[in-house]
């Protein structure tokens, strides 16, 4: 039996679009005004953060916070600006919020500053804007999983995450050479 059209969204990777950069601009100077000196980092991650890499058009942000507790310190402000709480988010290690229906898909990502969660994404994002041979490599295979698992994106998450941690292992290598920090926060 067929997916009805419809029931499910299409995963979709596309050429890297420079307007990505400005899209996370606005919304990390909108996030910075709404949240102020709570947000600790305010990164634009994932793969629309890397010049010149293939990725789904959904823009990713970080936003570092020091505890999680009170939840509404976060929750509230960042419900005022549209998103959407995510509660039944099943990673413990971040707290989730999606854009409101109808509007550009952006997600973003609640973590404790210093956690491994929070670095993993900064890391793995400073790695691939160092080394466009790496990024060209993670778009081909993004495109690849991309076609395979059109309509299934827990498939095409579970099918990228052995390449993804493969690159990591790499990234830290280069990290321990480099005496890599995550530079200041982008917003």
């Amino acid at each position: 039996m067929g997916v009805p059209t419809g029931s499910r969204q299409v995963i979709e990777v596309v050429d890297y679009d420079p307007a990505w950069s400005a899209l996370f601009g606005e919304t990390g100077r909108a996030l910075r005004s709404a949240l102020g000196a709570l947000a600790l980092r305010i990164d634009h991650i994932g793969s629309t953060a890397v010049v010149g890499l293939a990725a789904k058009p959904v823009i990713d942000v970080q936003i570092s916070v020091a505890v999680f507790e009170p939840l509404g310190a976060f929750k509230d402000p960042l419900e005022r600006l549209g998103y959407v709480y995510r509660a039944d988010n099943t990673e413990r290690t971040k707290r989730y919020f999606r854009e409101a229906p109808g509007t550009r898909r952006t997600h973003i990502h609640v973590r404790r500053v210093g956690n491994f969660s929070e670095q993993f994404p900064l890391l793995l994002r400073d790695y691939l804007r160092h080394h466009d041979d790496e990024a060209a490599e993670f778009a081909a295979v993004k495109r690849r999983l991309a076609e395979q698992f059109r309509h299934d994106r827990h498939g095409y998450t579970n099918a990228k995450n052995p390449y993804v941690w493969a690159v990591i292992r790499r990234a830290d290598e280069w990290a321990q050479l480099q005496g890599w920090a995550p530079g200041p926060s982008d917003a």
